[in-house]
């Protein structure tokens, strides 16, 4: 046995003005609201299961290289 139609009620509040809404792209051109997004090599990306571990290897590249800046020696003056 088919059901009959249901009539729904119109969701939308009188306000909305749908002729100003935009459409959102999709894939790679679009527009990130949250953050940064960085596409990862594919042999880089296999060694890594998530971006957490890579904000983890990340971060402690980031506190060794502070930690052990090189040392700029003087330049010799026999060149």
């Amino acid at each position: 046995m088919k059901k009959g139609r249901t009539v729904r009620a119109d969701e939308l509040r009188p306000e909305y003005d749908l002729r100003n809404l935009q459409v959102r792209r999709l894939g790679p051109g679009r527009k990130s609201f949250g953050g940064s997004v960085v596409r990862l090599e594919p042999d880089v990306a296999e060694v890594f299961p998530s971006a957490e571990s890579v904000n983890e290897a990340l971060r402690f590249l980031i506190r060794i290289t502070k930690e052990n800046k090189p040392i700029l020696r003087e330049p010799r003056g026999d060149t």
